[in-house]
């Protein structure tokens, strides 16, 4: 069995960004939204400043508490769009409640859209982009496979499937609440995505012999964090997994800097 680390997988990205934006002499920027107080949030970007100094990208964080309005961050946006020093700009999500989140991220203008959100975004959306990274690390073959991907979102499941099937991968999504349901077809995938953020949801009995699995869900026990794969169950069972966390968290980074680098060369 292989552990993918995301973390290795991450850092190669971030090596090869750092030379071309310094071989390039490239003015990178990366403008940063956080609203409210989320501790998740919160250290999401402060691991994203981090990386982005690391690779020579410009970082500014603009911070919003629950008692703005949503005009007032939609004006910020605007203003960045035109902004030439900012060449990216994400939302860190989730945002509070009281905010139309679809809205907000649709005011980014599709060639500095860095998380590739927004239905004219000229971006890979990072996520599914990482996930499709670790699987491509795991010293298995994942083109003509059989992909399973367990989701929370419509959205999700479906911009995962079409990744899938770029790599000509036959693929389908179940929402989580079709779990129990769906046992069968998940006994025959070779690829299993879950990003659903509920502790031991895969289990061993599941899956069958040599599946590779990418586990992008986040929650925590007793104030670990852990993903949604039951590692001691599955790992007798599997090829290859990446673990949670240090899995598909720092490679979603590393692919939102390939983004702001892409937007600022186009």
């Amino acid at each position: 069995m292989k552990i993918i680390r995301g973390r290795e997988i991450a850092d190669k990205i971030l090596k090869e960004l750092k030379e071309k934006i310094s071989q390039q002499n490239l003015e990178l920027g990366l403008a940063v939204v956080l609203v409210g107080q989320n501790e998740a949030s919160e250290l999401y970007v402060r691991l994203k400043k981090k990386a982005a100094e690391e690779a020579g990208i410009k970082f500014k964080l603009y911070n919003f508490t629950e008692k703005n309005s949503e005009p007032e961050i939609i004006e910020l946006i605007k203003n960045l769009n035109t902004d030439k020093n900012i060449t990216g700009i994400i939302v860190q999500l989730p945002l509070p409640e009281k905010f139309n989140t679809q809205k907000i991220i649709s005011s980014i203008a599709p060639e500095k859209d860095a998380d590739g959100f927004s239905v004219e975004s000229q971006s890979l959306p990072v996520f599914p982009s990482a996930i499709m990274r670790l699987a491509e690390s795991s010293e298995q073959e994942v083109s003509g496979k059989f992909g399973i991907v367990v989701a929370n979102s419509k959205e999700f499941g479906e911009t995962m499937v079409g990744m899938l099937e770029q790599k000509k991968n036959k693929s389908k999504y179940i929402l989580v609440k079709d779990l129990e349901n769906s046992l069968d077809l998940i006994k025959k995938a070779d690829i299993i995505i879950t990003a659903v953020g509920k502790p031991k949801l895969i289990s061993g009995n599941m899956l069958k012999e040599g599946v590779i699995v990418i586990d992008g869900g986040i929650s925590k026990i007793n104030g670990k964090v852990v993903g949604d794969v039951d590692f001691e169950s599955v790992k007798n069972i599997i090829s290859a997994i990446s673990p949670v966390p240090g899995g598909v968290g720092p490679v979603t980074i590393a692919c939102l800097l390939e983004n702001v680098y892409r937007l600022t060369k186009k």
